[in-house]
């Protein structure tokens, strides 16, 4: 049979003569997956060399690997076989390995040169995982430093070209254009607000109706395949058979799912993104994309992913419709509008954006690089993830402070598994619960093995593995147990997990995440300070401690999916060295006085307090201040010049922020301890701190060289022209008051200003008798316009007091005519 990239195949081994690195761009159903490493065995410059090629999961690392034996005849394992994590078929003679994506870094990290290896090619590249941009880096690196004759191939049907040109020095790109065959695109949109499962239903239907061959159903994950199975129950012909697929199943299950119909019969495939890629299913030629997908997004906030269910982009629509074309001309229907097709984004956003970097940076920190930049990235880490990340492998003493490897991070890699799980593992080889370790791992490695509404206790799941559990296929039991018997091999003697000791375990892998009651049923506090919450009938909801192995990641209260109880001895022994000892001390309004306490903390939690009878003076000192900021700033013993000093002070800070302090409540309650902490030490009493002279804890607001500064630009009074000096007032709001008799201003042509005349000062012009005459802050215009009526009214009412016509050239005075 023939493939449209075959036509491009000898040019692209003629290129693969002159040079290491080569782009390969072909719509899906090209056949670049398998037409492209066996033609590759013949080249001169491969010699007895192996290919090895990535693939982004296992079921199609199998299914490539299959097919390309099959087209030589041959059982798989012999030229042609795979690598997955716990399935291998290779043998002396292969010559082209398909691996999955932590095979690959785990073959680079134990033999940089890559010795016996000719060429590595990655496979539908454009999904761009965290294990691809990782093995690409250390591959690019490797061909760069070691190896330069080796090949690099990326391929992809929808490759977002200029970063890998920029990433890879501007290699080659060659293009093949044309599917197998046509497939005719079909947009289907819900009526009105129709629900998912309803519309996915309904189309189904139509297309068995409407259309011939198998039908290929894209949904974001498993619940909604298990809902719209529900859904069609009866509702299928006879000669209809319904295969789920998805990433968690056994995989002889997927295998079923992949393999043809029986003759005379047609089957409904719904999956998820895993038959997206490198995947031909036997007589699909009808697609029904519902147009979603499901994908972990990591806060580094909360050190947490949740799943979030967003829109397919464009290039993921273009590929799940090509799988419509793969053997003949096809139908795809797609649940949404032409005008939101046009709107979908070009391309999926790479995992490496999105992801916990924990085990990319071990990954790194292994291969000796400890900062990002060390490598060539198509897209670099986010810094808060690798800050993150790094935060993390350090508490998993998995790297030292200085970001390096420890013999301990290096022994995490080998198990295969999120540095959390390996580093339980390993501890849990130490304690002799070896096997307890590798079955909590297989557990947490995969989805979970109850069906939903079984509660969180992980103690369930562990009893599931031994025995029949009602929902639990033989099948997801065997493939648990399969992962836990590899996790512990080696380690002799492997009981299973006792209840008692699962919470122990969980606590060497989830320090962040222990958890303690709030007070209400199923509410809990975490270590890293977040809130968390169980469901009230939850079985766990009344424990005291927990630990939180699986949660959603919500900002506020993330709701727990998996957890284990614990006890108190067992947090102190696990993670004794997270705990840290505090004396703090707080003010007890209903007796009076400083309490001063010592806590045992992990990290937002308190696992002890006593009271103390002796704080020493630094704690006391630190209750006094707690007191202050309790009962408020305005119980302390301000004066009318501490009043006014904090004022002139913030008037200038209003200016010049960069230079003169804030000064509000706000701010004088976060810096207490700096302006106020040293002029409370000693006291024993708040009446003590109520009488507290604050003039010189004030003026420790700014440097000595500077208050000088301050009077000048904001001076306490103003020289009047009769030569007296007159307090300002800065505490109002529309700037410094200056209050005065009318005539103590005569000869004044302008406004008096402070802050170099940045700031008019607002005169309040008083009668004889100090009663308000007038305010400004424009004089010139007072003397021009009000002052002639003010004249007019006063010098009859107080005909002893000089109103001149002209205040200008008036002589200025503070009492009586002189005679």
């Amino acid at each position: 049979m023939a493939f449209p990239v075959d036509i491009l195949i000898p040019e692209l081994l003629g290129e693969l003569e002159q040079r290491n690195t080569v782009l390969v761009a072909a719509p899906p159903g090209a056949g670049k997956t398998t037409r492209v490493p066996p033609a590759l065995l013949a080249t001169s410059w491969l010699g007895a060399g192996k290919v090895l090629m990535l693939e982004p999961r296992r079921i199609a690392a199998r299914s490539a690997a299959r097919f390309m034996a099959r087209e030589r005849g041959e059982p798989v394992g012999q030229t042609i076989g795979y690598r997955t994590r716990l399935d291998t078929r290779v043998s002396n003679l292969t010559r082209i390995e398909v691996v999955t994506e932590g095979i690959l870094t785990r073959m680079i990290q134990s033999d940089p040169a890559l010795a016996g290896v000719g060429c590595v090619i990655f496979d539908e590249f454009h999904e761009r995982s965290l294990h691809a941009d990782l093995g690409l880096a250390l591959v690019r690196e490797a061909q760069q430093a070691l190896r330069p004759d080796l090949r690099l191939l990326v391929m992809s049907a929808t490759l977002a070209v200029e970063p890998l040109k920029r990433a890879l020095d501007d290699p080659l790109l060659l293009q093949a254009s044309g599917r197998s065959h046509p497939v005719e695109l079909r947009y289907r949109p819900p009526v009105r607000a129709r629900a998912l499962v309803d519309h996915v239903v309904a189309t189904i239907s139509h297309a068995l109706d409407q259309d011939s061959g198998s039908v290929l159903v894209f949904l974001p994950g498993a619940g909604e395949i298990r809902r719209v199975a529900a859904a069609l129950g009866e509702r299928l012909p006879a000669d209809v058979r319904l295969c789920p697929l998805y990433g968690q199943m056994s995989p002889e299950a997927q295998d079923a799912a992949v393999a043809p119909a029986p003759d005379g019969r047609r089957k409904v495939v719904l999956a998820t993104a895993i038959a997206e890629s490198s995947l031909t299913i036997e007589g699909i030629r009808v697609v029904i994309d519902a147009g979603l997908q499901r994908r972990p997004r990591f806060d580094p906030n909360s050190g947490m992913s949740r799943l979030i269910t967003e829109t397919v982009s464009r290039a993921s629509a273009e590929q799940r419709a090509g799988r419509a074309g793969r053997l003949e001309a096809g139908v795809c229907y797609r649940l949404w509008s032409e005008g939101e097709q046009a709107r979908l984004r070009p391309h999926t956003p790479p995992e490496i954006e999105q992801a916990d970097l924990a085990p990319l940076v071990l990954e790194l920190a292994c291969w000796g690089a400890r900062d990002p930049a060390d490598l060539t990235w198509l897209d670099p880490p986010p810094a808060a993830h690798w800050q993150q990340a790094v935060d993390l492998l350090v508490a998993l003493e998995a790297l030292d402070n200085a970001g390096a490897a420890t013999a301990h991070g290096r022994a995490l890699l080998e198990p295969g598994l999120h540095p959390r799980l390996a580093h339980m593992l390993l501890r849990g080889r130490e304690l002799g619960c070896a096997g307890a370790a590798a079955e909590l791992a297989a557990l947490l490695s995969d989805r979970d093995l109850l069906p939903p509404g079984s509660g969180s206790d992980l103690a369930l799941r562990v009893q599931a593995l031994h025995r029949a559990w009602p929902g639990v296929s033989r099948g997801r039991r065997n493939a648990a147990r399969q992962l836990a018997d590899a996790l512990s091999r080696g380690s002799g003697d492997a009981p299973p997990a006792r209840t008692g000791s699962i919470g122990k375990l969980l606590a060497f892998a989830f320090p962040d995440r222990i958890a303690r009651s709030r007070g209400g049923r199923g509410r809990f506090l975490l270590s890293n300070g977040r809130g968390a919450s169980l469901p009230e009938d939850d079985p766990l909801a009344g424990e005291e401690w927990l630990v939180a192995a699986e949660l959603d990641g919500k900002a506020r209260d993330s709701r727990i999916f998996l957890a284990a109880s614990i006890t108190h001895e067992d947090i102190e022994a696990v993670l004794g060295r997270r705990i840290r000892v505090e004396e703090t001390a707080d003010w007890d309004e209903a007796r009076g006085r400083v309490v001063a306490r010592r806590r045992r903390l992990l990290g937002a939690l308190v696992l002890q307090e006593t009271e103390l009878e002796r704080p020493s003076a630094a704690v006391h000192e630190a209750g006094l201040l707690a007191a202050i900021r309790s009962r408020g700033l305005d119980r302390l013993a301000w004066t009318e010049s501490t009043r006014q000093w904090r004022a002139r002070v913030a008037c200038l800070h209003r200016l010049w922020p960069d230079e003169w302090p804030a000064v509000d409540d706000a701010a004088l309650l976060r810096s207490l301890p700096d302006w106020l902490g040293r002029f409370v030490h000693g006291a024993r009493s708040w009446r003590e701190i109520e009488n507290l002279d604050l003039r010189p804890a004030l003026r420790s607001l700014i440097e000595p060289g500077r208050w000088q500064a301050l009077d000048e630009l904001a001076p306490a009074a103003m020289l009047l022209p009769t030569g007296r000096k007159v307090a300002l007032d800065y505490t109002g709001q529309g700037g410094p008051v200056l209050a005065t008799k009318l005539q103590s201003v005569f000869g004044w042509t302008a406004t008096p200003t402070v802050a170099r005349g940045r700031v008019p000062v607002v005169l309040h012009l008083l009668s004889p008798a100090g009663r308000p005459l007038a305010v400004t802050s424009d004089l010139a215009s007072f003397w021009a316009n009000a002052y002639p009526e003010v004249r007019k009214d006063m010098r009859g009412r107080y005909p002893k007091h000089p109103w001149p016509e002209d205040p200008l050239s008036a002589p200025p005075s503070h009492g009586v005519k002189r005679r």
